[in-house]
């Protein structure tokens, strides 16, 4: 699976450089978000913008990294979602779930948003 990482100060952006997120990829996606885990890493923000097919293992690989994120306080979005990819996780009725902005920049926007929110609810 082709994707890069970069860590920023508060997060992780993750590009998958593939078109299709399914089960030959979705293996090495959930092992990624383990290893992240496994870094503390608590926010990651998912660049989708050139996955234009997934399919049920891919939803449940970003599920996975999801799942990381909220169990650690933090925040996980999608982001550049293609037209196919959202339908699938509309139909899915996952799209209450899985929080999604248009660009990656909304997406590290929304992530400091929701960081500020976090911190005011502590004090």
């Amino acid at each position: 699976m082709k994707f890069s990482v970069e860590k920023k100060e508060k997060y992780v952006l993750l590009s998958i450089q593939e078109s299709k997120l399914n089960s030959s990829v979705s293996p090495e996606l959930k092992a990624e978000f383990v290893v992240l885990n496994s870094e503390n890493v608590k926010n990651i923000v998912v660049d989708l913008s050139q996955v234009v097919y997934c399919d049920s293992s891919g939803l449940s690989a970003l599920l996975v990294g999801n799942r990381f994120c909220r169990n650690s306080n933090g925040s996980f979005i999608l982001s550049s979602i293609q037209e196919h990819v959202k339908k699938l996780i509309s139909i899915s009725q996952l799209d209450s779930i899985l929080t999604s902005t248009p660009t990656v920049s909304e997406a590290v926007d929304l992530l400091f948003m929701e960081e500020i929110e976090k911190q005011i609810q502590k004090e």
